[in-house]
């Protein structure tokens, strides 16, 4: 039975009595006027599948799975005749023996771990195909249930994904399905968003309907100017009923307000992403397991997502995909995180999900493990960038070269020590290089530099218990990449040589080609990578990134060809308009492309930080009343200005505030302070960019790229402040 969810001030509430489409059908023919009317024949038409379809499932016996403890006990047994003495023993055969029944038992746990229909939100997409005059109903799901009658495919599954995510409603189709080619044209094409059982939304090219207590039929509709995401029903800036806020002239608006001054609906959940790919990037999702597949595309545009979903992708076929030989290098902590929550709803449980700098840290510590595990947090940038400079992996590379000696960790160590000690070495390869970037002056104070820490770590090393020596985070994939060219692969946790199936580098742009040349160098010869970037949102000026051309070259990718995603589907047009400013002749790709309109972005100037705060606390406590489940990122160029404004909004006890450290990002409702470089990667319904002053933000590519990714985590709504002289980089924007 199909239940339908009341999300209106109170507790929710299910109907039971009678199934709803019937219960609609039913007011519909009653005479009284006071009946309410019939929701859209659309809406009708879905409950009656989601009803359909939930009867069938409960006919569907839960699976069983068969017992390992027999298998477990032959694989003790057949153990301990390989480890007897028995010389009479068939080796052979009992090795043969041995490994079929671990091959069985492997199998066995595949299928227990199979992921089974959650009846709860059993799909996310309604497919009606008509082929010969006959029309049949089919549904993407996260699995494939073909049982008793229910037809759920999952979303991997070609052909039928290929027909969902490449043909519009009302297109005519051409495709090999069940082996055999068919035609035909898709009848409806629908998004819907299905909780708990209860049928929340449908998306059609007909209209957007949602679940509304308040409207006369229980559902509300919007027209629908694209296909793609609306933006989410609290997007505007408007005006209060009364004009102005009190106590801060010219601030009369409220976040979240609908146009009379109502309360919108808290309901942030979209439907599943899964069910947004458009057929550019399901291209790119499906492409061949082998070789390298480069994405390029505007902040919002869903580099991440494909990368996701193409693991996803692979691992149908290959479920050795989804293991630890699969790899995702993000940028940091923050988008780790985001990750790990994405990863198992796309059925994806044993991927590693790391920073570059934790996995090369950790890496390091286990092939070099006599050398200090600290490392400095307050190495300069200068030393920074030649050490993260691609003429580094040709200085150790001639170094090996050489110099004889053994293939031993201990000569790698020296390799890598004498590099970064030797003025006439490092002079040669950076003059060769890198002319002209580097004095004379910065090679003696590099060189310099890595002698006394040498001697801090010789010290330690020697049991001088009074020396606090550390390494700097980039002395790791420099050591990593001194092991590769001295001693050959890297080894794993069993001592066998550290191999990787399938490679995500995500924000490629802010990795040094050195450190991405030595994740290449773990890859099986018959392994992918797939790199995606934005060269827009390059926030590590130091990470030696120049180009797309010349990054190829120096990681050994010469001739790689780039696919670009072109259409932004997170921001409005008005935040990615602004946001292309921002980049001036900065922006490399063509024209963004965007899927909806919002509201203006704008500019508000107050005289001091404690008005800030004081409008802020009034503004973002209307819109956690109006929103509880409102994402809102309240952002600053730095952590010491996090600090104070988290301060202040903290005293108006602000509910669900909270202040951002390290990435840590509980992924919930609520107001989170912390500096832009914390949410590279991330996306909020709302964005408060503050301090928007010329002194934070001059006109500098590197603010330009600050403030661009500010901009661009927004979804539905921008806001910055200054309360200095604002920044060059915000003439013309509406100032309030």
């Amino acid at each position: 039975m199909v239940a339908r969810r009341d999300d209106g001030d109170g507790p929710e509430a299910l109907a039971t009595a009678t199934p709803a489409p019937e219960a609609n059908r039913r007011a519909a023919s009653m005479p009284d006027a006071d009946v309410s009317p019939a929701p859209d024949p659309i809406v009708c038409d879905e409950l009656d599948a989601l009803e359909d379809v939930a009867r069938k499932l409960e006919k569907i016996p839960p699976a069983k799975t068969a017992s390992e403890a027999p298998i477990l006990r032959e694989l003790e047994r057949l153990r301990e005749r390989l480890l007897s003495g028995d010389e009479n023993k068939d080796l052979s055969a009992l090795t043969e023996q041995y490994h079929n029944q671990s091959a069985i038992l492997n199998q066995l746990r595949r299928a227990g771990q199979a992921v089974q229909v959650d009846a709860g939100s059993p799909y996310f997409a309604h497919l009606r195909l008509e082929e010969e005059g006959r029309k049949r109903d089919l549904f993407l799901g996260r699995t494939t249930c073909l049982e008793k009658g229910v037809r759920i495919i999952d979303w991997r599954d070609a052909p039928i994904s290929k027909i969902f995510y490449s043909y519009r409603q009302g297109e005519e189709f051409d495709e090999e399905i069940s082996g055999r080619e068919r035609q035909g044209s898709v009848a409806a094409r629908r998004m819907v968003r299905i909780r708990d059982g209860v049928l929340e939304r449908v998306q059609a090219p007909e209209g957007d309907f949602s679940l509304d207590a308040s409207a006369p039929s229980g559902w509300r509709r919007s027209e629908m100017g694209t296909p793609r995401l609306s933006g989410g029903e609290a997007a505007a800036l408007r005006y209060d009923a009364d004009g102005e806020a009190e106590g801060v002239a010219g601030l009369d608006r409220r976040m979240g307000q609908g146009e009379r001054g109502e309360r919108l609906r808290a309901d942030k959940h979209l439907p599943e992403i899964t069910s947004l790919i458009d057929p550019t990037q399901f291209d790119l999702i499906t492409r061949p397991a082998s070789g390298y597949l480069v994405i390029r595309g505007s902040a919002g545009s869903g580099k991440t997502t494909v990368a996701l979903h193409r693991i996803a992708y692979l691992a149908f076929d290959d479920p050795r995909i989804d293991g630890p030989e699969t790899l995702v290098v993000v940028f940091s902590r923050a988008l780790a995180r985001y990750v790990d929550h994405v990863l198992p709803s796309l059925g994806l449980s044993r991927v590693r999900i790391t920073t570059y700098r934790e996995w090369a840290h950790e890496e390091r510590r286990r092939h070099y493990p006599e050398l200090p595990a600290r490392q400095r947090e307050d190495t300069p940038a200068w030393v920074q960038r030649i050490k993260l400079h691609s003429a580094m992996d040709v200085a150790l590379q001639r170094q090996a070269e050489r110099v004889p000696g053994a293939a031993k960790p201990e000569q790698a160590f020296d390799d890598w020590a004498s590099v970064l000690t030797q003025r006439g070495l490092l002079g040669d390869v950076l003059a060769e290089r890198a002319p002209g970037q580097f004095s004379d002056r910065d090679l003696d104070r590099f060189v310099d530099w890595n002698r006394r820490r040498l001697d801090e770590i010789s010290s330690a090393m020697a049991g001088d218990e009074e020396v606090d020596a550390a390494l700097d985070p980039e002395d790791d994939a420099l050591l990593l990449r001194a092991w590769q060219n001295r001693v050959g692969q890297l080894m794993g946790r069993s001592r066998r040589p550290l191999v990787h199936r399938h490679v995500v580098i995500d924000e490629v742009q802010d990795f040094a080609p050195l450190e991405v040349r030595v994740l290449l160098e773990t890859m099986q010869s018959e392994s992918s990578i797939t790199l995606a970037g934005d060269t827009q949102q390059h926030l590590m000026e130091h990470s030696g990134f120049t180009s797309w051309p010349a990054f190829f070259q120096e990681v050994g990718l010469g001739g790689a060809e780039i696919d670009t995603l072109k259409v932004s589907y997170r921001s409005s047009e008005q935040i990615m308009r602004f946001a292309t400013s921002l980049l001036g002749d900065l922006h490399e790709q063509d024209e963004v492309v965007t899927t909806r309109t919002g509201p203006p972005v704008e500019l508000f100037r107050l005289s001091d930080r404690g008005a800030c705060v004081a409008f802020l606390s009034d503004v973002l406590r209307d819109l956690m009343t109006a929103e509880p489940l409102a994402s809102v990122a309240v952002l600053t160029p730095n952590a010491t200005a996090a600090d104070v404004y988290h301060a202040g909004l903290e005293r108006a006890e602000l509910p669900r505030l909270r202040r951002i450290r390290d990435g840590e990002f509980p992924f919930k409702a609520g107001i989170e302070v912390t500096q832009v470089a914390q949410v590279k990667g991330l996306e909020f319904a709302y964005v408060v960019a503050l301090d928007v002053d010329s002194s934070n933000y001059p006109d500098t590519p590197a603010a330009r790229r600050l403030l661009h990714v500010a901009a661009t985590r927004a979804v539905h709504q921008l806001w910055m402040m200054s309360v200095g002289t604002p920044s060059p980089l915000v003439q013309g924007v509406e100032t309030r």
